[in-house]
This record gives structure tokens, C-alpha cells and sequence, in this order.
């Protein structure tokens, strides 16, 4: 039966949805059943829930058939790239009722063009594959993150990735030059230039870049790529307090100027849990200064990196802001230098449920609210642990809250929810934001939507209204359809 909008009414069984999805695509593209498992588990393994099917398409004509064929049965689509999102972006919220379409076969490195410093790439191609290829080509894609080994390049755009290079090459909408993007009635938008500098009227492509699938599905991708940073200096560094790590990008800032690259801060506590998960990871240096920070210069040409850093080093250890520090001798040092920042994350994802935030403040206010916002949970709730990390140069703060062992899952569930509030409150009074660079999922839209101004709804409402009238696309994630309670 034809709805008045145009989209067919949901009719039918699961399975015979899912017959009349193999029938209109190929029984190929359409997985159902115990094999839709693992794109129904969100990355922590946190939540698991279902869908009717998953589409698995091979090109943007069956992306296109696709969004038509879920769209004729009156169903909803999750867009889905390598699903390794942590605020419920791509996991199903109404299992019956939702198809997930799945980007993970569109993996073509469709062009790499050295003269132009840029390449075109399908949605599916995993990050680190394809920054390897970029690698081979003599040039450098910058977007850096935890999970590149799993993610794939349209989920980064989708969701506007952050990561540890943000503060030299910005967030991943930088990085952007254009999209290929299947619209929600089966048409595309196509808009893969490579220009520099194009100034005619709005700029669509920025409407679907940190959409997170809500408003069409991203096929492809061009991107800006960079010269290859082939002098790199890595350094570990013992600071006294929070505070000292703020003057201390402050004079890395004005000293290093925009050679430096990567500058992270990390409690005591980072290591533990980093050889929690990776046991044979040796500390380089003491573990025990209240602060610590990873900073990281890079470049090319005619640029003495390390002579740099030394003269830096040097400098601020003859002040007194840094009490100690290490720097690394080789690529590998660097690397395990790096893998404490990396593996702290599955450190904590080992001690089981926890909080975790994705907050940013003004950076002269990020070391005040630290203290602020461990201070008010510690009052509240005594017996978590917690642990704040993050992008000191962009003032992104992760301050994740683990709670004490023993509890019911109940009692954890319950601790995680009043530490959010707690730290949302103190969040509010600094004038911060509740998502840095994770985006909002199903997971933040409720702290998203009630601190989300009026004329900021009805603009983001209208835009949903006027790209997909009728809400098929990852429905549930963002916002709310005026049916929604």
C-alpha cells in the first residue's frame, strides 16, 4: 500500500522483507539471520540489537538500488562504515524496521594524484590501508586515529573524525575536497572535485560531512593529501601538574609554530592500564609525576627536527615546566611511545562498562575544569577512578569515569549515569561541548538535544526535512522526527 508521502508502508514478515530485498538486489548483497551478528554489536560490544537485513553493496548504482528497494518497503536505513563508532551512530535502534547498509565491499583507491595532492576513495577503503597507499604514491593523508586499522574512510567523513593530528591538520572536514553521496529517494549527489578553491554559492558538501548518515549515504570521498612528514621527533615528558602542560603547549606553540603535530597529556594512570592490555610494554621513565605529556614535531626538506625538539627540550627543563622527559631514538621508540596512548583505551575497556566522555572546553580553561569535574564525581561518587586524557592543542578533553569493582551491572549502569550528569553539569558552567569529535549517535542525543538552542533545532530540522522528508535515514540518531516522543 502507497503512503501519502510516496514511501511504501512496512508490510510483511522479516523474512519476507528480506525475500523481497534478494529479489529486487541478489541474494549476494542481502545477509540476514546469525550473519548480520557482528554489524549489530557496537564497537565496545556494549549494546547488541538487530535489523531485518544487512545490504552489503559493491558500487554506488547498488548503493542507489539499495536505498530504493528498503526505501519501497517502507523501511529505515542505518548507514554503516567500519563500525567502530562509540556513540551509537550505526547501530540499529529499531531492529524491526531497519535495514543496515554496509560499505565494506566499496574499498577502491579510485585515484592518487601526486601533482594534485589529492586522491579519490570509496567509502569502504579502511583508513590505514589506504594511508599506506598514499604512503607508496610519496605523500601523507594526516587523519590519525586509535582504531585506523578498522575504520573506514566514509564513516571518518561521516562522523567528522578527530584524532591525534587535529591540532596541526584540523578535524577531518579539512581534509575534505568533495563527496559522491546517495541521497535518501536513490539519487546521487555528485561532487567529487579536487578544487582548492570553489566559490559558488553554499558549500553542500559540508551538509553531509558530520551528518553521521542522517542525511545520505557517502560512496566516496576526495581528499587533500600532504607532503610526507620525513623527520619525526617523539617526546615523553614529566610535568608537575595539569596546569604546567598548558604553559607548556603554550611555549611549544609559539617555539615549534606549526611543526609540531601531536601534543597529548595523560594522567599516572595511563600506564597502568596501557600494560594492563599490552603486559611486555616497557615504561621509559618514571611513572610517577601527576602529569605527563606526548608531544610530537614533524617535517620535511631543510628542517632540523631534532635539533628542534632538543632546543626546546632544553629550554623549558631549564625553567622548570618539565621535571623529566624522554625522546625517541628510533621510529620503533616512537611507536611504543605511542602505544601507551593508545593502549590506555583498552586498558579501561578491560576493567569493563565505563564512562566515556568526549568533551571540549576553551583551552585556557581545559586544566581549571580537569580539576573541577574529577573534584565534583570524587564527591559524589567516592569509590570510581577517574581517568582524563586528550588533545590539549584543540582543548578536547576524554575524562572517562570507571567505576569500583564488585557492582551489579545495574549499579554500574546507575554510576555511569550520575557521573555523565555530574560531569555535564560542570561542563555547562564552562561553556563546553558535549561532543569534541565522536559525534552524537543515539547515544549523546538526548544531552545533545536538550542543550540544543531553537534556532538551532528548526535550522537543523529543516535541513533533515528538506534532504529526507521522510526520515529514513538513520532514523533515531541526531534528532528527533516530530513523531518521536
Amino acid at each position: 500500500m502507497q503512503a501519502a508521502n510516496g514511501q511504501m508502508k512496512t508490510s510483511g514478515s522479516s523474512s519476507e522483507m528480506v525475500a523481497a530485498l534478494a529479489t529486487a538486489l541478489g541474494g549476494d548483497l542481502v545477509l540476514s539471520g546469525q550473519d548480520i551478528e557482528r554489524y549489530c554489536r557496537d564497537w565496545h560490544g556494549d549494546v547488541t540489537t538487530g535489523a531485518v537485513a544487512v545490504i552489503r553493496p559493491r558500487s554506488t548504482a547498488e548503493v542507489c538500488a539499495a536505498v530504493r528497494a528498503i526505501r519501497a518497503l517502507g523501511l529505515s536505513i542505518v548507514p554503516q562504515g567500519g563500525n567502530t563508532g562509540l556513540v551509537l551512530g550505526c547501530t540499529p535502534d529499531d531492529p524491526s524496521r531497519q535495514v543496515i547498509v554496509s560499505l565494506e565491499r566499496m574499498t577502491a583507491i579510485r585515484r592518487i594524484d601526486e601533482d594534485d595532492f589529492s586522491a579519490v576513495v570509496e567509502a569502504g577503503v579502511i583508513l590505514s590501508e589506504f594511508k599506506d597507499r598514499v604512503e607508496e604514491a610519496g605523500l601523507y593523508f594526516p587523519l590519525a586515529l586509535g582504531a585506523q586499522g578498522s575504520c573506514r574512510i566514509g564513516g571518518n567523513v561521516s562522523t567528522n573524525a578527530g584524532g591525534i593530528n587535529v591540532l596541526r591538520y584540523g578535524m577531518t572536514r579539512e581534509l575534505v575536497l568533495g563527496l559522491e553521496v546517495v541521497l535518501p529517494d536513490g539519487s546521487v549527489f555528485e561532487g567529487l572535485s579536487t578544487l582548492r578553491k570553489d566559490n559558488r554559492g553554499i558549500d553542500l558538501k559540508q551538509l553531509f560531512i558530520g551528518a553521521e548518515g542522517t542525511l545520505g549515504i557517502i560512496t566516496a570521498v576526495s581528499v587533500k593529501l600532504m607532503p610526507p612528514a620525513e623527520k619525526v621527533a617523539t617526546a615523553l615528558l614529566g610535568l608537575g601538574t595539569l596546569s604546567d602542560a598548558i604553559a607548556l603547549y603554550r611555549r611549544a606553540r609559539r617555539d615549534c609554530c606549526d611543526l609540531m603535530s601531536a601534543f597529548e597529556f595523560m594522567p599516572p594512570i595511563a600506564f597502568t592500564l596501557a600494560q594492563e592490555a599490552i603486559p611486555d610494554l616497557a615504561m621509559p621513565m618514571s611513572a610517577d609525576y601527576p602529569a605527563y605529556v606526548l608531544m610530537e614535531i614533524s617535517g620535511s626538506g631543510l628542517v632540523d627536527i631534532e635539533d628542534l625538539m632538543h632546543r626546546f627540550l632544553e629550554g623549558v627543563m631549564e625553567d622548570g615546566l618539565v621535571l623529566d622527559g624522554v625522546i625517541a631514538a628510533s621510529r620503533s621508540q616512537a611507536k611504543n611511545l605511542w602505544l601507551f596512548r593508545e593502549g590506555m583505551n583498552e586498558g579501561q575497556a578491560r576493567r569493563g562498562p565505563h564512562l566515556r566522555t568526549d568533551i571540549s572546553v576553551p583551552l585556557s580553561r581545559l586544566a581549571t575544569f580537569v580539576e573541577a569535574a574529577e573534584a565534583a564525581v570524587t564527591v559524589r561518587l567516592p569509590g570510581c577512578i577517574c581517568v582524563s586524557y586528550g588533545h590539549v592543542g584543540d582543548g578536547n578533553v576524554h575524562l572517562n569515569v570507571l567505576p569500583p569493582g564488585g557492582l551489579s551491572g545495574e549499579e554500574v549502569q546507575q554510576q555511569i549515569y550520575e557521573a555523565k550528569g555530574v560531569i555535564n553539569a560542570v561542563l555547562d558552567d564552562f561553556g563546553g561541548s558535549i561532543s569534541a569529535e565522536h559525534g552524537i549517535g543515539r547515544l549523546k542525543k538526548a544531552d545533545f538535544l536538550q542543550r540544543l538552542p531553537p534556532v538551532q533545532r528548526r535550522l537543523l530540522t529543516a535541513v533533515k526535512q528538506a534532504i529526507d522528508p521522510d526520515w529514513i535515514m538513520n532514523p533515531g540518531c541526531q534528532l528527533n522526527s516530530d513523531t518521536d516522543s
